[in-house]
């Protein structure tokens, strides 16, 4: 099995959020961190690999973002991500949702994996939607607020909160799963896992590297302006 953790680069908690008045849009400068609801997509993806119910030959960060977001491949990896993979290009600044997950999409159409995961929101934007956008794009189920999960070589079997109370759903792979944070409690990089998260492989793609269609991404290929 080849599970990808989609990751992504937000402003530090504790820093108050601005609007850019400029753009319009949310200014993501100053300090910055992992998202934290990803680090449950991680660990939700180590749990598999250490459960030995089936076989994980690897698992893949992929962000979308500024030269910054490499520190959020760095965590992620030394959180056990074997790799991870930085689509970045000037083109895809000021993307929406809509052309986020489009543009995501590409690249996990590259990796072909056999299970997508990510954080059930981003700590910035507080968006829920990321994970249907990038499943209808690449025609996979796609399941939310999931809090537990056991896999088989049939597939999933998820729970996930409902709005009253909870729904079990049997879901088959290749899947795209938003996981919410009371799934799991995520681990703390060791000391060695962080050095070494800096020599483990990043490999850097530009929208054209993957097909992206420019006039769908960035500014103008938003909805939402």
């Amino acid at each position: 099995m080849k599970i990808c953790v989609l990751v992504k680069e937000v402003p530090d908690a504790a820093v108050e959020k601005r609007i850019d008045s400029s753009t319009g849009r949310l200014d993501r400068s100053g300090e910055k961190n992992l998202n934290p609801y990803d680090t449950h997509a991680i660990e939700a993806a180590m749990q598999i690999r250490e459960g030995g119910t089936v076989e994980v030959e690897e698992i893949v960060a992929v962000t979308m973002g500024p030269e910054s977001a490499m520190r959020a491949l760095h965590k992620a990896v030394s959180l056990g991500a074997d790799r991870s993979l930085h689509l970045s290009d000037d083109a895809l600044a000021g993307s929406d949702v809509a052309a986020t997950g489009y543009a995501l999409s590409k690249v996990l159409e590259k990796e072909s994996p056999d299970l997508v995961l990510l954080g059930q929101q981003s700590d910035d934007g507080e968006c829920y939607t990321i994970g249907a956008v990038v499943a209808d794009h690449l025609k996979m189920p796609s399941l939310t607020q999931v809090i537990k999960m056991d896999v088989s070589d049939e597939g999933l079997r998820c729970e996930r909160q409902a709005e009253y109370g909870y729904d079990t759903v049997q879901v088959q792979l290749p899947a795209v799963i938003s996981v919410g944070d009371a799934i799991n409690e995520p681990r703390y990089p060791s000391l060695k896992a962080i050095m070494g998260a800096r020599k483990k492989p990043l490999e850097k793609v530009a929208a054209g590297d993957v097909g992206i269609d420019d006039s769908m991404v960035g500014g103008d290929g938003s909805r939402v302006h």
